[in-house]
């Protein structure tokens, strides 16, 4: 069995599917495809609701998933409800790429966010002195994924007006969701001015009393949409 979430104004290039297989063991293994974001807890829920009696296992591959935003939480409580309520384990694994990134940037367990704490962990041993090219080695390998913690941040604050602005484009010019990133990304280079920007300025424009975009956006779409006609 196959759910899938509907698609958003823009069209997402990859929507949540969840696939689901059974075995004679009462395990059932559902593998998530695409991205999770606002409304895929639904997707979930369903998938789960379909499950046979009898079910005494579930677990989650998220190996097919490559993007996540914070409704990512929502979607593990779903799962987590569902083995509370139905008193069977349940497990979330095989996180990769940026979705693994969000549950390090969160704090979670990287290998399943969904297994319980240990009450009583072990107590670790007092590190012995690094030396100083190591510490130094580390403390750069720290900043860097700072670095890499915020461009997230930024990229996930940045998609719904992203998304927005390619819904708009799509209905205004009658193209497609990939024609219409292509247009969004080449204005960008064209104004030399920040993506996220250039779809602000889109979405702020068709508002009720909204600015139009800066001449160099505008000059810039417009250029961009001419060589996609061609």
């Amino acid at each position: 069995m196959t759910s899938v979430a509907p698609p958003s104004l823009a069209e997402r290039l990859h929507p949540l599917t969840i696939d689901c297989r059974t075995d004679g063991t009462g395990r059932a293994v559902l593998c998530a495809r695409g991205e999770v974001v606002h409304g895929c807890d639904g997707i979930l829920a369903e998938a789960l609701a379909e499950l046979p009696a009898g079910t005494g296992r579930v677990e989650l591959d998220m190996v097919g998933v490559i993007f996540m935003d914070t409704a990512g939480l929502q979607f593990l409580d779903t799962l987590r409800d569902y083995g509370r309520r139905h008193l069977i384990p349940v497990s979330a694994t095989n996180w990769h790429g940026q979705p693994r990134r969000i549950l390090e940037l969160i704090g979670l367990d990287t290998t399943d966010p969904l297994r319980p704490a240990d009450p009583n962990p072990p107590a670790l041993p007092s590190p012995a002195p690094l030396p100083s090219a190591v510490s130094l080695e580390r403390a750069e390998q720290l900043h860097d994924l700072r670095e890499e913690i915020e461009h997230l941040r930024r990229a996930i604050a940045s998609r719904p007006v992203i998304d927005q602005a390619r819904g708009i484009l799509m209905a205004t010019h009658g193209c497609t969701s990939d024609e219409a990133w292509h247009i969004l990304r080449e204005a960008s280079q064209l104004s030399n001015t920040k993506l996220h920007t250039v779809a602000a300025a889109i979405t702020s424009g068709t508002e009720n009393d909204g600015p139009p975009p800066p001449d160099a956006v505008r000059e810039a779409l417009r250029r961009a949409l001419e060589r996609r006609g061609r």
